[in-house]
């Protein structure tokens, strides 16, 4: 075990995916590099943020495969390689994409097993960045996994950690069923301890971020280490906060956190994907509607506001769920204010 990037390890996944089974390719923009050099020998940088950097020199080109700037094909191509028996991952870069291309998957991957009686599978994974806070704007910093989620037939993962993003991206390899996992940007960098040999993590299985009595957060990618920073704030005032991460919102481990909440009472829910109709409300219809004699107050939800993500630097963190917004929910919730809470 060593201490690895969020990027590293998910570097790492798809080169022991890649070096196990030979029907695992890579299909996207500029995930070998292009033609480049002094010398003009090939580049192989591995995307826009190096996260496939070094598995065009040990795969080759017929299996990480550059496409044209074209989301329509990759997905197009990515899904029929699916049928014939490939394994393929395909990187779109940046999820607010998905909208050029998203008939291949809502329309057509997502429903192949259904619609052949189960005798289809298409073993596809979608891998994609999201995520306001490097100031990328509007099309560039969404968090749509609230959309994915809503289609019946895919497997949503959005990992916050390292450790969770390879074991995720693992198991969504070995999937018989078409994953999309999220990636936010901002996590890329952010390294812990992770095993050096191949594990996965097992879909619909929350984990506990942290135990406490007083509250219970959900949160999902970035927004658990914002969960965890107001937890650290309201534990100076006594408040115990519980922070359970889903791991995936698709399928759902809906019994720990109705667990959760029967232990603490209430809930608050941190939400990066949308003001409305988003996985807060949705998670928050689900509670109400199996745990309401739990609830000691009503449910909390943290998103962004209902706008298009600002360019602007100060707009952005503004617009961006903080630390202050939650624990502010969480007083809320408790009956309590910043300065009666403080001792």
């Amino acid at each position: 075990m060593s201490k690895k990037s969020f990027r590293e390890a998910i570097n790492e996944a798809l080169r022991l995916e890649m070096a196990r089974d030979r029907r695992v390719v890579l299909i996207g923009e500029d995930v070998r590099g292009g033609a480049g050099g002094s010398a003009g020998e090939v580049e192989a940088y591995g995307g826009v943020l190096g996260v496939t950097k070094g598995l065009w020199t040990q795969f080759g080109s017929s299996r990480v495969i550059d496409t044209p700037i074209t989301e329509s094909a990759i997905l197009g191509m990515a899904a029929g390689a699916a049928m014939t028996g490939l394994r393929p991952v395909a990187e779109l870069m940046f999820f607010d994409f998905m909208g050029v291309c998203f008939d291949a998957v809502y329309n057509q991957a997502a429903k192949f097993r259904y619609m052949f009686g189960g005798k289809a599978k298409t073993p596809l994974v979608i891998r994609g960045m999201i995520g306001a806070g490097l100031c990328a704007a509007a099309q560039h910093s969404q968090s749509p996994y609230h959309m994915f989620t809503s289609v019946p037939g895919l497997k949503v993962a959005v990992p916050s950690c390292a450790y969770d993003a390879k074991g995720l991206l693992t198991q969504a390899i070995r999937d018989d069923d078409p994953v999309i996992l999220c990636e936010h940007k901002l996590l890329y960098d952010l390294a812990e301890e992770v095993p050096d040999e191949a594990y996965t993590i097992p879909f619909g299985e929350a984990r506990i971020v942290r135990e406490g009595r007083d509250a219970t957060i959900v949160a999902l990618g970035r927004m658990v280490h914002i969960a965890r920073e107001a937890a650290d704030l309201l534990a100076k005032e006594g408040i115990s906060v519980q922070i359970v991460d889903p791991r995936t919102t698709s399928p759902l481990d809906l019994d720990t956190i109705v667990e959760c909440v029967e232990k603490t009472g209430r809930l608050v829910i941190v939400d990066e994907s949308a003001a409305r109709c988003g996985f807060a409300h949705d998670v928050a219809a689900q509670v109400q509607a199996t745990a309401f004699g739990a609830l000691r107050g009503p449910i909390g939800i943290v998103t962004p506001p209902h706008t298009p993500i600002p360019f602007s630097p100060v707009l952005e963190r503004a617009w961006i769920p903080d630390a202050g917004r939650v624990a502010s929910s969480v007083r809320a919730l408790l009956g309590r204010t910043q300065n009666a809470a403080a001792v």
